[in-house]
């Protein structure tokens, strides 16, 4: 549901075409599909936005060398502080910038469809920061016009609440998906994000964070829950700019360990039920 294949943090004003090798990054991807398509993977959302890394050509390259089916995105992330946002969408409207993105959804970038909407926002305090939330009404009317789901990296409960609050009034927060939901740590906060409509994602699955990724999803079970849930690992990445891409962490952890952790019953619901239902498109 949210893994990478490639990321550049140069930032939106560094960021241009040639930093990196589309072969090598070939090469060193690969293989870690290869892994997952063993286990039995079949779709990959690749999470990276524009002006962070999205090449969705490249993308389509190694999955299909896979089987796999790579997702791309459109839409546009502030959180960072604003790094890997550009400049022009600080001064265009939200009407402006969901008209870029439904164009691209229906024109394509580099002969590739996006099939979701990804967002970033950061931190609230109180509220939504004037440029995080234009994102988020953009997102929201390019949803409603699309039919595709918002997954937005969000910091913390208070963000999401809202993010929920605005796609109630625009659209349906049934297409918002709550990523780095573990983040928050109040199970309440979850299930009230949950039970408006939205899905509550919980994300960057590793062996450290195995027991509080566990606790999360149990408490959403115990709630009724459990059917609002989307787990993934966050993983990857090709680093442009590092040597050799740096540290290429694979995305079989999930499948092979901690699964292991939830019952039987719950795994086609989290890897293929709830998937399915949140970005049907």
């Amino acid at each position: 549901m949210h893994e990478h294949l490639l990321v550049d943090f140069v930032g939106a004003a560094a960021i241009r075409p040639g930093r990196y090798n589309p072969d090598e990054v070939f090469r060193l991807a690969k293989p870690k599909l290869d892994a997952v398509y063993a286990l039995g993977c079949r779709r990959f959302l690749d999470c990276v936005p524009n002006f962070l890394g999205r090449d969705p050509r490249l993308f389509r390259r190694i999955g299909d060398a896979a089987g796999i089916d790579v997702w791309t995105t459109t839409g546009l992330y502030a959180a960072g502080n604003y790094k890997y946002l550009p400049e022009f969408a600080k001064h265009e409207t939200a009407d402006q910038l969901a008209r870029r993105w439904t164009t691209e959804v229906e024109k394509g970038v580099d002969g590739v469809k996006p099939r979701f909407i990804k967002i970033g926002v950061n931190k609230v305090a109180p509220v939504l920061g004037e440029w995080d939330r234009k994102l988020v009404v953009a997102a929201a009317q390019c949803a409603k016009q699309t039919g595709l789901t918002i997954a937005s990296h969000t910091g913390d409960g208070a963000g999401a609440l809202e993010q929920v609050e605005i796609l109630s009034r625009l659209h349906d927060p049934r297409h918002l998906v709550w990523v780095h939901a573990q983040n928050e740590l109040d199970h309440e906060i979850h299930a009230q994000v949950a039970r408006a409509g939205a899905w509550v994602e919980f994300d960057g699955i590793s062996e450290k964070t195995a027991n509080w990724h566990e606790q999360c999803i149990r408490a959403m079970e115990k709630r009724g829950l459990l059917g609002q849930v989307l787990i993934s690992q966050d993983s990857g990445w090709y680093r442009v700019g590092e040597p050799n891409g740096g540290e290429f962490r694979g995305y079989d952890y999930l499948y092979l360990s901690f699964l292991n952790r939830l019952p039987t019953e719950w795994h086609s619901r989290l890897l293929v039920d709830n998937p399915r239902r949140a970005f049907p498109q």
